[in-house]
């Protein structure tokens, strides 16, 4: 493969390096001062060189209480594969996110501001959140839900998807959050697997000014589901719904009310450091979804740590990321800010509607301080022009965030430029549902960039590996983990084959996670997608990454996606997938120069065999394009799973699509 564009280049230039003021705000500064470590590369060596003392020395960063100490931080005997952390120690996540902010300094700051589509505006503190949380689990036990039970979550961006989450927590019951824009089989699909009890959902909500009847695809999952005995519906849309007595309850008329009293009776159960609190499904393309299960002493951890160390969350911050529920990132956010005494942002509605400065104004508005969002929603705003951005404040920002798909430069450049406005540092991020976290990163001490990463994150003993497993740097391999750290997913549901089969069976001892990865001659590493995405034109392997930066690098083009099909002659001939920019219009002539650029940057036998304009690309709730999806669909082949995809029209324009190869 290949090193250019959305690869290493050398060319490319630093853009932002740490001002005196961010060193001296940074908490991960201060960390390094406690324990006398001169500097970053110095104290990622020791961290994943000496486990115990950098976790103990991070949870004791974090604050993190203890119901009972654990007396060994990890016990290796059954293997890398399953690892023990903490052993012997009990706690509940709860307990640090919740409980022990009700009383004392931040009983009164902010925990939780939420916004709806509507701007219908809601917020807690950590006391009002820690009551609330209490009167749900109260509802939970009214309902027969108990400890190991499992909870089905299929609601929007509101408040009562953090609280319902956390009260299962408290409880000791173990929930699955599910996509607010699942279809009924998918979500039908994650309870049998797990065997929910009880679903939680809601009567409707607004997406673009539309109503999203949510209660209509909740009844049709729970009719295929036999181990339902609920649903709990939170009244948002205040739309009609069917009702199925003895089944149907309402979120408002369970809850205890205030001539109940606080519920101060519900404790929060005291929980083994290795016992499970989530579910939570991967978006696979292809079979049945994978169960991903973590623990209370595992994903709140990482969560926590990489924000704190990472994007340097502190107390008096304000986090956003544009994200569901059903994507990690959504509990990341909420137990990670938490869990630090952070306030985090939840919004129910898209970046762009009812006007294209909505994600702007939200901002605005809360004052957020640290950003995420994903390359392909900058590629889509970007669409808007610079004006949008420009006529809101958005000086409270202090870091931006990025994952979930590769970037192409001139998306990052203008993530930096337009909304960071060239002072705040971008923390590319990337690891995964199994990871609970990041595996690369970069943190506010460190230069960055463009498209790249610093490095491994703490604690994460990362390489890339050739192909006979050995570690290489400036070339291009496979993004590798060799040893284990907390919030590593202890195994999917009920499947540890399948496990060990995803990501432990390429190389003994090493988890492969399934990506392409490089690094420059600086040090700096780069995320190239996902290995099974690989195409092989005449003996040449490329990513569909450095294809798509090409033709993004075109004004015409807004979205891209490549993909290899096979060819009598090359082996496989590259196709390409364009989303046009508005004020242009597909024609042969736009097609052909598309195809004439790549030949130019990449070699003529790299040349596309066809590009084709359409309104849309496959995409999943947390805007990932779905290449195998795409290249399934043109050759005429079943896509295997479609449950996480956002836009299903988009799939059914590229059936159209099939033509003949054309072979220069």
């Amino acid at each position: 493969m290949s090193l250019s564009h959305n690869e290493p280049d050398q060319q490319r230039e630093i853009l932002w390096r740490p001002t005196p003021e961010y060193v001296q705000r940074s908490r991960l500064r201060r960390f390094m001062q406690r324990y006398g470590i001169a500097d970053y590369p110095s104290l990622y060596e020791r961290s994943i060189g000496d486990m115990d003392w950098f976790w103990e020395a991070a949870l004791e960063e974090m604050q993190i209480e203890w119901t009972h100490p654990y007396t060994l931080v990890l016990d290796l005997s059954k293997g890398i594969q399953w690892p023990h952390w903490f052993v012997g120690g009990r706690l509940n996540l709860v307990h640090n996110c919740v409980d022990k902010y009700r009383s004392g300094p931040r009983a009164d700051q902010l925990a939780i501001r939420w916004e709806g589509e509507d701007g219908s505006q809601r917020s807690f503190t950590y006391r009002q959140l820690d009551t609330e949380v209490r009167r749900a689990a109260v509802m939970l036990r009214r309902l027969g839900v108990r400890r190991a039970d499992r909870v089905a979550i299929f609601l929007p961006m509101i408040p009562e998807v953090a609280i319902i989450t956390l009260a299962c927590s408290k409880i000791g019951a173990i929930y699955t959050p599910i996509f607010s824009g699942y279809g009924a089989e998918a979500v039908a699909t994650r309870m049998q697997d797990c065997e929910a009890r009880l679903l939680v959902t809601a009567d409707g909500f607004s997406r673009r000014g539309g109503l999203v009847t949510m209660k209509q695809v909740a009844d049709e999952a729970a009719a295929r589901c036999p181990t339902v005995d609920h649903l709990l519906v939170v009244r948002r849309a205040g739309c009609p719904v069917s009702w199925k007595v003895g089944r149907d309850v309402w979120w408002h008329e369970l809850v205890p009310g205030e001539a109940e009293g606080s519920p101060t009776e519900v404790q929060t159960e005291v929980m083994a450091a290795e016992e499970p609190f989530m579910i939570l499904y991967t978006s696979g393309t292809t079979g049945r979804p994978k169960g991903t299960v973590h623990v209370h002493s595992g994903f709140p951890l990482k969560a926590a740590q990489d924000l704190a160390f990472h994007f340097d969350l502190q107390p008096e911050d304000t986090l956003f990321w544009f994200t569901d529920m059903g994507w990690m990132m959504g509990p990341w956010e909420i137990m990670g800010a938490l869990t630090l005494g952070a306030t985090c942002l939840l919004y129910e509605g898209v970046p762009d509607w009812p006007h294209k400065g909505r994600l702007w104004e939200l901002l605005e508005r809360h004052r957020v301080t640290i950003l995420g969002l994903s390359p392909t929603a900058i590629r889509a705003l970007m669409r808007y022009g610079e004006a949008p951005v420009q006529a809101h404040d958005l000086s409270s920002l202090r870091v931006l965030g990025s994952t979930g798909e590769p970037w192409t430069p001139d998306a990052y450049l203008w993530y930096f430029q337009q909304v960071g406005q060239r002072r705040c540092p971008i923390i590319n991020y990337s690891g995964g549902t199994e990871v609970s976290g990041g595996i690369v990163g970069g943190t506010v001490l460190q230069p960055c960039k463009p498209c790249a990463f610093t490095g491994p994150c703490l604690g994460i003993a990362a390489e890339i590996l050739d192909a006979n497993g050995q570690p290489v740097r400036g070339k291009v391999g496979e993004l590798a983990v060799t040893k284990p750290w907390p919030g590593m997913t202890h195994g999917f549901w009920r499947d540890p084959q399948r496990y060990l089969d995803t990501y432990w069976s390429r190389w003994p001892q090493v988890w492969v996670h399934g990506d392409w990865a490089a690094t420059d001659m600086e040090g700096f590493w780069y995320i190239l997608g996902r290995s099974d995405d690989t195409i092989k034109v005449a003996g040449k392997r490329l990513g569909p990454a450095e294809v798509e930066a090409i033709l993004t690098g075109h004004r015409a083009v807004s979205e891209a996606a490549a993909i290899g099909v096979p060819h009598p002659v090359k082996g496989e001939a590259l196709v390409c997938f364009v989303v046009l920019r508005q004020g242009w219009i597909a024609s042969e002539a736009l097609a052909s120069e598309l195809r004439s650029r790549v030949g130019e940057q990449l070699g003529k036998p790299l040349r596309p065999a066809a590009v084709h304009v359409v309104a849309d690309l496959p995409k999943t709730r947390n805007a990932k394009i779905l290449r195998r999806v795409i290249r399934a669909v043109f050759l005429g082949q079943d896509p295997g799973d479609l449950s996480s995809l956002e836009n299903p029209q988009a799939v059914a324009a590229i059936k159209q699509l099939c033509s003949p190869l054309e072979t220069d």
